[in-house]
């Protein structure tokens, strides 16, 4: 009985062997499933690049097969997996490293918890999640203990009063080092960085109109929320642009260094110059010939006859 149980398994494990070697690549939503994991914690593991993706022959992302063996066969999969991408907003992230909601948004605003996602409840509020491995993290630091409990240093307060909210700008960070891990050339890096510049900033860094169309093509739309033109949409293209004057310079001069970059191993498409056919000069008028006088004789004489 245990002979035949042998057989029929590895029966179906040679069967299955070639299938397996045929499907090197898989799509994006099969990758989920196999891992376990929902689409939008899918999505997150590639932006952290827990998940390593690449372009297909279709312009969309694919996964390799031997990526997904690898983090199959990865210690505590899929718990560890999961871990990895858990993201939990203000009142679990404050439970979790143990003070008031109050004081983790005092803390988020001051830079010192990064968000790496948010969303827009009914209310076009933005609620912004971290991820709970760095919430734990943050805490099992003992520099940070001091800020967990007690009074918040006068140094810190002096900046909460001035209204300082650095959780946009850290997340268009974070999300700059994800457009930058799915760059797969010198144009498409270019393209991430002027993704988080306004139109008039990237004109200024790329002042070369045929270099500036073709980077407009790689510029990335911020992610999803409502329809385009929607007040919604308008809020999530605010928050992907960059407000500060530092970080419009720091972000300028970047442009400027990857386009020339990208200029130097592939220049941008230029239009092939337009030139007009040489006129050809009209031909001479040719004025009627006029009748000699002895031609109108002899015509007079021929009509007298």
């Amino acid at each position: 009985m245990s002979g035949q149980h042998t057989v029929t398994y590895e029966a179906t494990a040679t069967a299955d062997r070639p299938a397996a070697a045929r499907d090197t690549w898989v799509g994006t939503g099969r990758a989920a499933r196999e891992l376990g994991l929902k689409p939008t914690e899918f999505d997150l593991a590639v932006q952290l690049g827990r998940v390593r993706t690449t372009t297909g022959g279709g312009g969309g992302r694919r996964v390799a097969r031997a990526e997904i063996e690898r983090l199959r066969a990865g210690p505590g999969f899929p718990e560890s997996l999961h871990r990895s991408v858990r993201a939990v907003g203000t009142t679990e992230g404050a439970a979790l490293i143990g003070v008031t909601k109050t004081r983790f948004t005092r803390l988020a605003r001051l830079g010192l918890l990064v968000p790496v996602k948010y969303y827009l409840n009914r209310y076009r509020a933005v609620v912004w999640l971290y991820l709970a491995e760095e919430l734990s993290l943050f805490t099992t630091d003992g520099e940070n203990v001091p800020l967990l409990t007690g009074r918040t240093p006068e140094s810190l307060r002096s900046q909460l009063d001035t209204g300082i909210d650095l959780r946009p700008r850290n997340w268009r960070t974070r999300q700059l080092g994800f457009l930058l891990r799915q760059a797969d050339g010198p144009w498409e890096r270019a393209g991430a960085v002027a993704s988080l510049l306004d139109p008039q900033h990237v004109s200024e860094a790329v002042q070369d109109a045929c270099d500036r169309s073709h980077l407009n093509r790689f510029r990335r739309p911020p992610p999803s929320h409502g329809a385009p033109g929607s007040p919604a949409a308008d809020l999530a293209e605010e928050l992907m642009t960059a407000q500060d004057p530092d970080e419009i310079a720091w972000l300028q001069t970047d442009l400027r260094r990857l386009t020339h970059e990208a200029r130097t191993r592939r220049p941008a498409p230029r239009p092939t110059p337009h030139h007009p056919a040489p006129a050809h000069p009209a031909p001479p008028a040719v004025e009627p010939a006029r009748e000699t006088p002895r031609g109108l004789f002899a015509r007079w004489w021929r009509g007298s006859r």
